[in-house]
């Protein structure tokens, strides 16, 4: 009998835990197609689009918790830099948020080469204004 119930719990867990993985999947276009953030980042200045070179500043996003504003700089259309001008950062717990996750959104980003980036887990209205204020600063550049 005691088996039994190890047996069972045992393989509800195992079940719960695979239930719980993500597949990490690329985020798709209306063609079905997959693509990756940098090659976005290749078809809108092959495009025709003018990239500039300079450090352009994105809007400030109103959060729950704060403003949020961020500058970029580029150089012939590569993200070189990201400054953070606002942070929110009324509490010492918004303190703590940002400072943990502004330097992995800011490296994400670099990596990127764009905004397409994943949030960071317990700063998602941080990560969300990040994200937002960023695009609109490359969307300045591309312009």
């Amino acid at each position: 009998m005691r088996r039994a119930v190890l047996a069972t719990t045992g393989i509800s867990a195992l079940i719960v835990t695979l239930l719980a993985l993500k597949p990490h999947q690329l985020p798709t276009v209306a063609d079905g197609a997959a693509h990756t953030p940098s090659d976005a980042a290749s078809r809108s200045t092959s495009a025709g689009s003018a990239t500039r070179t300079g450090t352009f500043t994105g809007d400030p996003i109103d959060t729950q918790y704060g403003t949020v504003q961020v500058a970029a700089t580029l150089a012939k259309g590569k993200i070189t830099a990201i400054k953070v001008l606002r942070a929110p950062d009324q509490n010492g717990r918004d303190q703590q948020i940002a400072s943990y996750a502004l330097p992995r959104l800011t490296q994400e980003a670099l990596g990127a080469q764009s905004a397409h980036i994943d949030a960071v887990s317990g700063a998602s209205y941080t990560s969300q204004g990040y994200i937002q204020s960023l695009q609109s600063a490359l969307d300045q550049a591309h312009a």
